[in-house]
């Protein structure tokens, strides 16, 4: 799965990039430092499978992962071109959702294209170039729907959902919050809308902001942005996550500790992002590996096993899977198996986030 960071220039984006990944992506102190996309694979932070790691001390440990797409910065106008706008539109499109970094701190020493920090007019000027966007992308959507109407009078749902939504765009309004229901989502499943796509805010604070009970009017005002779209806010100090990211396991715990933090922002968006995209992982443990798998919440068992190998998923048999807390507290399998929490499950079993999986099949 992909997730794209977008935003204005020089809000933290790459910096954030950087610290996640630890890709070396460009970070500069100027307009489109990041041309071309840089993309890192992050792992899913998971204490379960450093759990079973101590229990079966694997030959292989293997996390799940997430991919971060770090996408130029964009600036009014985009959508017309304006900074190689439109590049920039279609590297988003490309993404399964969107990790928004909206610049919440002060600093004389960090240009801000708009010459002042204000994060609900940039968030603003950032969603109002994805609306356009999609606007244009709509409206060739619903010349396509009405000549097709000429011999296909089933098709005016389609065009009414889709001039519904023109309209909400037109009113300022994200694709996300227009109101459409399940059905009328529907007709936009093979749109690639950019303001239907999942998103997480990002407010890239301060370090003083970052421990602080109050993070300021501009903070105050991205959280109420978010809670009017539903989405996601997470406050993270870019820089700080910049000297986490230098730091061997037992300093960054220390920092960690020193601020007063439990875990650390990129942390926190990495768990997020994973359950933005509506995600789980079932785990695999034995003395070869140790692994964490990605499905979707609701995937059934023949479907997870054939995440594994195809193979598995055409000769399924049965899983045999016990809770991770379970394993956990008992300690063993075999302990799990005299309490009767080891489970033979079916065809239509639906796993469950942390299920220890064990498939059996037919070649």
């Amino acid at each position: 799965m992909k997730l794209g960071i977008v935003g204005l220039p020089n809000v933290g984006k790459s910096t954030l990039f950087n610290a996640l990944t630890n890709a070396g992506a460009l970070s500069a102190n100027y307009p489109f430092a990041t041309i071309e996309p840089n993309v890192g694979v992050v792992a899913v932070p998971d204490a379960r499978l450093d759990r079973l790691a101590e229990m079966y001390n694997p030959a292989k440990y293997t996390p799940a992962i997430i991919e971060f797409v770090d996408i130029a910065g964009l600036v009014r106008g985009a959508h017309e071109g304006e900074g190689l706008g439109n590049k920039f539109l279609s590297h988003i499109r490309e993404v399964d959702a969107v990790v928004h970094v909206v610049r919440c701190f002060e600093n004389g020493d960090i240009i801000h294209v708009d010459g002042n920090v204000d994060p609900a007019r940039d968030v603003e000027t950032i969603n109002m170039e994805l609306i356009y966007s999609d606007i244009e992308l709509l409206q060739r959507k619903a010349d396509r729907t009405r000549k097709a109407m000429k011999g296909d009078k089933t098709l005016q749902a389609e065009l009414d959902a889709t001039e519904k939504l023109i309209a909400a765009l037109d009113e300022g309004k994200t694709a996300r919050a227009a109101g459409l229901d399940a059905d009328e989502l529907e007709y936009f499943a093979d749109t690639p809308l950019l303001t239907l796509k999942p998103t997480i805010y990002v407010a890239n604070v301060s370090e003083d902001q970052l421990v602080a009970e109050d993070k300021g009017a501009g903070y105050n005002a991205l959280a109420r942005i978010a809670a009017d779209e539903g989405a996601e806010l997470i406050a993270v100090c870019a820089g700080v996550e910049a000297d986490l990211a230098e730091m061997d396991e037992e300093d960054r715990q220390m920092f960690l500790d020193e601020l007063g933090i439990t875990q650390s922002g990129l942390d926190k968006l990495i768990v997020a992002s994973y359950r933005l995209l509506g995600l789980i992982s079932f785990l695999t443990a034995g003395p070869e590996e140790v692994r964490a798998w990605t499905i979707r919440k609701g995937t059934k068992a023949p479907q997870a096993a054939g995440k594994i190998h195809s193979d598995f998923e055409r000769g399924f048999i049965r899983a045999e899977t016990v809770a991770f807390e379970d394993l956990d507290r008992e300690g063993s399998i075999a302990a799990t198996k005299e309490k009767g929490l080891y489970r033979s499950e079916g065809k239509e079993y639906v796993v469950a986030d942390g299920d220890v999986m064990l498939f059996r099949f037919n070649v």
